[in-house]
């Protein structure tokens, strides 16, 4: 089980935040983030929203640190990358 995240580097509502990912499946992200306390809520097509006060949280909890960019390559990789604009499979 593999989870990543980036650097808390995103503004907005006035903090700033971080994306997690799995590059195995949306079931296996789930999972995870209801372990490290992310509300359903955060989900956003294929990636939770994390607030940079739980970035630590996540990454004790066994998240892998990346940047942003390999974010994107790992979901694309996986084929779990779901862009705006374009319907879920």
């Amino acid at each position: 089980m593999t989870v990543y995240i980036d650097p808390p580097s995103w503004p907005g509502h006035g903090r700033m935040w971080s994306h997690m990912i799995s590059d195995v499946s949306f079931d296996e992200l789930h999972a995870f983030a209801a372990k490290v306390g992310c509300p359903p809520r955060a989900f956003e097509r294929d990636h939770y929203d994390v607030p940079s006060h739980r970035y630590a949280d996540a990454v004790a909890a066994g998240a892998r640190e990346v940047s942003s960019r390999e974010v994107v390559r790992l979901l694309t990789q996986a084929g779990l990358r779901r862009p705006k604009g374009r319907p879920a499979p």
